[in-house]
């Protein structure tokens, strides 16, 4: 079961989380960019069933699996350094932190949608979610949040499957994955401040 949480983490998750990023980064090209970025991954063949099989079904699990590990894990003192520790301890508070941080984005966005109050999620209504500085403030943390679960999920992914078993494999890993979380941390907020 940890292995399949681990996987679907990076696939199709983490793989979701960057084309989100990105789709979104589209913003700071303009509200017409971001709008046709947008209406294109709304109405992809057989969108539904991409959302509930390659995104929602995962990401629940993903999140329901991962909260009972925050509360059932046990640190490592003797295994692993005292930064790796902290980084551990990282993941499963930031894993708490998005199961709210994502269900507020998906009500916000996607739900509004479905429920008719918006014809779709568009700049307007990121605009309008973004223009309070407490929203603003709160998808900052969560964008910062997502990345960084994701790079040291990452990490630990390399591990848990075996890739990364010697200590100068998992320090290499280590630069990689921070790489991958300033990128992407750039990318989700340029993308948050374009719409403000």
């Amino acid at each position: 079961m940890r292995r399949l949480h681990s996987l679907l983490g990076i696939i199709p998750v983490g793989l979701f989380l960057t084309q989100h990023l990105i789709v979104n980064h589209f913003a700071t090209q303009g509200e017409a960019a971001f709008n046709k970025a947008s209406h294109f991954m709304a109405n992809l063949p057989f969108v539904i069933f991409l959302e509930i099989f390659v995104i929602y079904l995962p990401l629940m699990y993903h999140a329901f699996y991962g909260v009972y590990i925050a509360f059932t894990s046990k640190h490592n003192p003797g295994k692993y350094s005292y930064m790796r520790n902290i980084l551990f301890v990282a993941q499963r508070f930031t894993g708490i932190f998005l199961v709210v941080f994502i269900a507020w984005h998906v009500f916000e966005t996607r739900f509004q949608v479905a429920i008719g109050n918006a014809a779709e999620a568009d700049f307007n209504m990121m605009e309008n979610i973004l223009s309070n500085p407490l929203m603003l403030a709160f998808y900052i943390v969560g964008v910062t949040a997502a990345t960084f679960h994701l790079a040291n999920g990452f990490w630990s992914f390399l591990v848990t499957w075996g890739i990364t078993q010697s200590e100068k494999s998992q320090r290499m890993a280590s630069y990689f994955t921070l790489l991958v979380f300033v990128v992407l941390t750039i990318i989700g907020i340029r993308a948050l401040l374009a719409f403000v």
